[in-house]
């Protein structure tokens, strides 16, 4: 889509009007046909008319096969049209609707086989080689193409799923589990979110899973292969969610569950309710990388039960979630710590206005995305430069004030989906009082590009470390014996990420200096994705050819957006390695999820896959 035109006045991305009639219960029936890689069934959408004059219902819909709509009550057929298919956001579904205030409409469908939310993989695609495996990935703009739904965060509602799979899949759901019906070949599974939620936030997964207890009210699931694996690594998420109530207030949604997903999963992770899926790429061994869940935790409060109105404000999704996630591990690792985090995310925040261009109007906080594509917009400004402008406001109106606003902010608007200005206004008065907040400017905080235009003053204690090692690396003469992989005994994980972070923008190293480096630490048998992810960036930036194998191997066996995306980019700069890039991505692109091969084709100039 390239035009500048808003779908609808409250959300450029969504055809929906729920502010004249809204789905308040959805009720999900729907069969996995894995041969046919489709879903089938239908969808009761429980509606209110908010304007009672409205007469009909519009809903976001890519490529649903619509079979039939009725009235739930008496069966009646109900009229619709399905408009125009726009390329990145799918048809406009206009239902003529019932005369009373309230009622339910059942839509008969079957998603297509080319439906964006939906991954469909073979047997040799999962670990176990046995079992297809579905999944689901509904944010920003998918899940209509999963169901027809009002599919904009402004709106949330309650759901409920009956859901049934061949034996002996397992499915899963954003929701609480209630009961297995088993229908002798095939099984039903029921489940019910009672905590109303934006349309994004509707997932679902299906395959041969097995879970092991964390707490009370908490699981981790993953293929049998790698569950104990994940139950190690993930061991600390109960002291994680609990931390997280210090930070936010009570957890309302009875259970959290995560599901490790197969490697094309796109991102770190998703905060689906009571099921977060979180990437294979955390599974390094030593626990290093459960930062993620705590990010995921967060959004528990920041995102799903407080949540954007739109795309255009999802810096109060992500922006908040950094903030929550730094919080609570500078609660149980100490203020320095979490001060730590902060620097290595300006680095990737520098690295992201640098890629997308300091005027580019995308890097502002809120950005205005009448025309386009979510998926394109995504990027680690909204998270970076959002959880700056948070750490500003703490300092400016002091640590322990700000924190119990915070939690005063989640309270009041929790359940709602809101803007920017419903923060801004909030804080103001909370501190209405308090002459400091004289001193925010409002405007450029929010509608300036590039960086922040005030970097707080952060602990660089263990930042100076990975410094000091970076300078003696800069100011070798390439003669001697200086350097052991003792060097790196006394950093803790996140120091030796930022020391190759730091070494990648140095412009004082060589390809011989490279090479020594993997001689010493012998990065390239590293299990910490982080860090294989800088260390092979830098090889490229200094064109160590030999390393390009490994570089491959490493892009095709994950599906995660942060490692894929930056690695192909670099590639495809790279003159000689150009053609063998584009023929490496041609070969695997179909082993990626819809928004991972979307935008690489971008990254490497081809046309849309």
């Amino acid at each position: 889509m390239s035009s500048g035109k808003r779908l609808s006045p409250n959300d450029p991305g969504s055809y929906s009007l729920p502010e004249k009639v809204a789905v308040t219960h959805i009720d999900i029936e729907l069969a996995a046909d894995f041969e046919n890689e489709k879903l089938k069934g239908f969808v009761d959408l429980s509606i209110t008319k908010i304007d009672e004059s409205c007469d009909y219902i519009i809903l976001d819909n890519i490529d649903l096969n619509i079979i039939s709509i009725k009235n739930k009550d008496d069966g009646t057929l109900l009229d619709y049209t399905i408009g125009d298919r726009l390329e990145v956001f799918g048809s406009k579904l206009e239902i003529k609707v019932p005369s009373i205030k309230k009622s339910i409409i059942q839509i008969t469908y079957e998603t297509s086989k080319t439906a964006s939310a939906l991954q469909w993989l073979t047997p040799e695609q999962t670990l176990g080689k046995v079992y297809p495996y579905l999944f689901s990935q509904c944010q920003p703009a998918h899940a209509r193409s999963m169901l027809p739904c009002q599919d904009t965060p402004s709106t949330k509602s309650t759901y409920s799923a009956k859901i049934t799979a061949p034996k002996p899949l397992t499915v899963l759901m954003s929701a609480v589990p209630l009961e297995v019906i088993d229908n002798g070949d095939t099984r039903t599974f029921l489940f019910q979110q009672t905590v109303p939620i934006q349309s994004y936030l509707i997932a679902l997964a299906i395959g041969n899973l097995v879970s092991k207890t964390l707490s009370p009210i908490s699981k981790v699931w993953s293929e049998p292969e790698e569950i104990d694996k994940a139950a190690y690594e993930f061991e600390q998420t109960p002291e994680l969610l609990k931390t997280a109530e210090n930070v936010c207030g009570p957890y309302v949604w009875k259970i959290y569950d995560l599901l490790v997903m197969p490697p094309s999963f796109p991102f770190g992770g998703m905060e689906n309710p009571c099921l977060t899926f979180v990437t294979p790429t955390l599974l390094a061994g030593d626990r290093s990388l459960v930062n993620v869940v705590a990010h995921e935790i967060a959004h528990s409060w920041t995102g799903n039960l407080v949540t954007n109105r739109n795309f255009e404000h999802f810096w109060m999704n992500e922006g908040f979630t950094v903030y929550v996630e730094r919080r609570i591990h500078g609660l149980l690792n100490g203020e320095s710590s979490r001060e730590f985090a902060a620097l290595g995310g300006l680095e990737d925040l520098k690295q992201s206005v640098d890629n997308l261009g300091a005027q580019n109007p995308l890097t502002k906080l809120v950005v205005d995305l009448s025309g386009i594509d979510p998926d394109d917009a995504f990027s680690t400004c909204p998270y970076e430069k959002g959880h700056t402008f948070l750490f500003y406001l703490e300092n400016l109106l002091g640590v322990g004030k700000f924190q119990i606003f915070f939690k005063s902010y989640i309270d009041k608007f929790k359940y709602k989906s809101v803007g920017t200005e419903d923060f801004k206004s909030y804080l103001l008065y909370y501190f209405q009082e308090d002459s400091a907040i004289s001193k925010i400017d409002w405007d450029l905080w929010l509608y300036t590009c590039g960086m922040p235009p005030i970097i707080p003053s952060y602990d660089t204690s263990y930042q100076d470390a990975c410094l000091s090692l970076l300078n003696h690396w800069e100011q070798w003469d390439g003669t001697g014996d200086n350097f052991k992989k003792s060097d790196l005994d006394k950093f803790q994980t996140a120091q030796t990420i930022q020391f190759l972070a730091l070494v990648l923008k140095s412009n004082n190293f060589t390809l011989f200096k490279v090479k020594t480096m993997q001689e010493v630490y012998d990065f390239n048998s590293n299990g910490n994705c982080e860090i294989l992810l800088r260390w092979l960036r830098t090889c490229v930036k200094f064109k160590w050819m030999e390393q390009l194998e490994l570089i491959f191997k490493f892009i095709n066996t994950t599906g995660r957006m942060k490692y894929v995306r930056p690695l192909y980019r670099d590639l495809y700069s790279w003159e000689e390695t150009r053609t063998k890039t584009i023929d490496n991505f041609e070969n695997n692109k179909m082993r990626m999820m819809y928004v991972c091969r979307h935008t690489v084709a971008k990254d490497l100039h081809l046309r849309n896959c």
